[in-house]
Formats: structure tokens, sequence, C-alpha cells
């Protein structure tokens, strides 16, 4: 592992995006929204998605740098977006600030988005909301892209659909839940292929439900990604339920491409993107919710452990335990990552992120 500074990391991603012709705010959110993988512990979404998805984004023409979001309706306190085919990095951000607009005046705010592209982590773009002390919500259809099948079915129908949910906690870190609907999503299963690890039993299955622990049999096709609950015996169908509502209120309702289309069964494009923000001191007496948001996570934390080893945390406060150590001592990426960060800015003719000296 090579250790970076968390802020040249920052330089370096917003010094990518901005040579591939996004305006320099914008490049920087986006740099932002990326780095947060890497800079939380949640690799498979970080940097090692440069050169795999981002950067063929731009060589492919399937984004648009120079394109602005457009409100194309506007109800009350909800508003239909189209990106454009924007870079999703920044895009999701964008459409969460106008949903906290929204939220501040009326106490929610729900921007429905489509034409987007791939966003990185939902919990980041959930958690601006909490820097308002407002509840943000985020969810996420892949597009035309079809990865996980229907329980019991032969082929694939829908995406890993994340969704994530962020709250406000005054004396601790905020909740992030941040979850595909599949037991993983693809970049963890990928990433254990780089690493030529095995995967737990749980997380892929044959065509006949058998467990897969060899992860490069996804990419093969001899291998595809259970829902969260497992198999149908077990829960499966919840799973597969939540995936079927992330795809309702991300794509049928923006009108973005979905999976279960006759065109669908391609790439991830024209993804939709569910925002929404509430501002809870509207709905309630003021410091009210802080109060009892407080109580509960708190309370949680206090639950005596089975192991004192482990004592119990809640989503979102391991990741910014690892973000407080990664600030502090550096972000810690891969050799090999490393190396191909500097091949982007050699390419580019840039400024190569600099290794930390450690002791």
């Amino acid at each position: 592992m090579i250790r970076v500074a968390h802020r040249d990391l920052l330089t370096f991603t917003t010094a990518v995006f901005t040579h591939r012709g996004l305006p320099p705010a914008r490049a920087a959110a986006a740099a932002e929204a990326l780095c947060h993988g890497d800079l939380t512990g949640t690799t498979s979404h970080g940097l090692v998605n440069l050169t795999r998805l981002y950067l063929p984004l731009f060589a492919e023409s399937r984004v648009d740098p120079a394109a602005d979001l457009e409100v194309v309706r506007e109800v009350g306190a909800c508003a239909v977006v189209d990106a454009h085919r924007a870079l999703g990095l920044w895009a999701a951000g964008a459409a969460m600030d106008l949903a906290v607009d929204r939220a501040a005046d009326l106490g929610v705010g729900l921007v429905s988005v489509r034409g987007a592209t791939h966003i990185g982590c939902a919990g980041h773009h959930a958690a601006r909301a909490v820097r308002h002390g407002m509840v943000g919500v985020v969810m996420s259809n892949c597009g035309h892209q079809r990865i996980a099948r229907p329980p019991g079915g032969a082929r694939p129908m829908l995406g890993t659909n994340p969704l994530s949910v962020a709250v406000p906690v005054a004396s601790a870190p905020p909740f992030v839940l941040d979850m595909s609907t599949t037991v993983v999503p693809t970049g963890r299963v990928r990433a254990a292929a780089r690493a030529g690890t095995r995967v737990p039993e749980g997380w892929l299955a044959d065509d006949h439900g058998a467990p897969v622990t060899d992860p490069a049999a996804f990419d093969r096709g001899a291998a595809h990604l259970r829902w969260l609950g497992g198999t149908p015996e077990t829960g499966a169908h919840k799973g597969f339920g939540l995936a079927i509502v992330v795809e309702v209120l991300s794509a049928l309702l923006s009108g973005a491409g979905f999976g279960p289309s006759a065109g669908a069964g391609g790439r991830d494009d024209d993804i939709g993107v569910f925002v929404m923000a509430v501002a809870p001191d509207l709905l309630r007496p003021a410091g009210t919710f802080a109060a009892d948001a407080d109580e509960l996570f708190t309370t949680l934390l206090g639950c005596p452990p089975l192991d004192p080893a482990r004592p119990v945390r809640y989503p979102g406060l391991p990741e910014a335990e690892t973000a407080r150590e990664h600030l502090r001592a550096g972000v810690p990426l891969p050799d090999e990552l490393f190396a191909e960060l500097c091949a982007v800015a050699a390419a580019a003719d840039l400024p190569a992120p600099a290794a930390l000296v450690t002791a």
C-alpha cells in the first residue's frame, strides 16, 4: 500500500476531470464524490473506478462534461430534472442541493432525475442533506443495464439498485446507510477477482442456485449476484422487492431507462436517481428531532456487545472513523492503483499524486 494525502487525491482527481472538460467547480465536486470511497474505506466505489468506469464514459461520449441539469417540471416541493448525460458524480450532489433548497421552504424536497450517469457512493450524496440538519435519501437504478435475476428467473432483469439514507446525529457521526439491494455490489466482486481471493458463500450462485466462491465467474457469466436475503427460502424476495422499489422511484417517476423494458439489457445509460431531503425542524418543534435522534443513536451504541472487542456500531460510524484516520495518516492505495493514477497523470501531462513518506 502507498499512502497519499486526501487533499492531494482531491487535487489530482479534480485536475483529471477538468482536463476532460468539466468546469472546475463541478470537477471538484465530482472528485470529492469519487475520493469519498477511498477516504471511508468503500474502495469498490473509489478511485479504482477512475480508469475502469468514469474515464471510459468520457472516451465513449456517454457523458457530456458541459451538460447542465434542466428542471423540466416543478410541482410544489417536487421537481423532475433531466441531467442530459452530465457526470453523475456531480449531478447527484447538485440534485440533492436542489432538494435541500425546497425542503428549507416546504419541509421536504423531492427531485427526480433522468438522463444521469453513474453516481458513485449514494451515501456521499445523501449526506449532503446532513450538513443542513436534514435527512437525505438517494436511490439509483442502473439505467438500461441488467445485472441480477429475479428469484427463480433465468436471465438478469434489474441492476444492483443502491439506496441510501443519511440522518444527522448531534453527538456522533451521522447515520449513513448506503447499500445495494443485492448482497454486495458488483464492485466488491470484481475487487476480489483482481485480488485473486475467494468470496464468501452467499454472494454468488450458479444457474442452479449452488454457491460460487470464484469471483471471476461473475464476469464469465458462470455466476450471478444473490439478492439481500439470500435464497428464496431465506428471504430473497425482500432484496428483490427493494430493488423494484428503487426502480419505480428512480426510473419510473423520472422517465429514465429501466432494466425490465423492451429495449434494456445494454449499458448503464439513462440512469434514474430519486433524491429527497426532509427538514425535521419544519415538521417538529425546533431541536426536538435532533434530541430524539441523539438519544436513538447513542442508545444503540450503548447496547452491550457480545464481544467487548467488537462494540455495537451503526451504519456510517465505521466509515467516519476510517475517514478520520485516513485524513490523519493518508489514504492507502494499492501499488497497482497508485501506478494507474500516475499513468493517467502522465497521459494528460498533469502532476501525479505524491506518495507520503512514512516512517
